[in-house]
């Protein structure tokens, strides 16, 4: 292997190779350059969001109730169960994103006791000046690979995700 096209990762892999020939490193170079991928991947879109005073969570929330589609709302166990939250952490999450003005509760009108948590007009339209850079965010972030490798890289993803899961 070429040093010029070793990245950090396969420095790591040679040194455990040269301190443990027994042990065969390579997954231990798939799931480390995942992790960086995500950790690079991540700081990119927290720029983006914070462009609009969001962060992952925040995102999550509005993002999760603008793809509901009309009237954008669910109920809070529907909208925890849908970002895969406690119920203590989404709690959280909905008392700030009301404060800011972005969501707010309503009744329910297939349960009377019950309320469901709504986008308000200013949580839409931010949320979708927010997706749409986001959208494109992500764009850029895979652009080094071609259409027919990104199709692959999903497919693999996928595999790899679904026999974990």
């Amino acid at each position: 292997m070429s040093m010029a096209v070793m990245d950090h990762v396969d420095r790591i892999l040679t040194q455990w190779q040269r301190q443990r020939p027994d042990l065969n490193v390579a997954p231990m170079g798939t799931l480390g350059r995942l992790k960086r991928l995500n950790h690079v991947l991540m700081r990119a879109m927290e720029k983006t969001w914070a462009e609009y005073g969001l962060n992952d969570s925040s995102f999550d929330v509005l993002a999760t109730l603008r793809r509901e589609g009309p009237p954008y709302a669910l109920s809070p166990s529907d909208l925890m169960a849908s970002t895969m939250v406690t119920s203590g952490t989404m709690t959280h999450r909905l008392q700030q994103l009301e404060k800011a003005g972005l969501i707010e509760r309503v009744k329910n009108p297939a349960d009377g006791r019950g309320f469901l948590i709504s986008l308000s007009d200013k949580g839409f339209a931010l949320i979708d000046e927010a997706v749409a850079a986001h959208v494109e965010t992500q764009k850029v972030l895979v652009s080094s690979l071609s259409e027919e490798q990104r199709s692959q890289l999903d497919a693999l993803l996928k595999q790899l995700l679904a026999n974990l899961s």
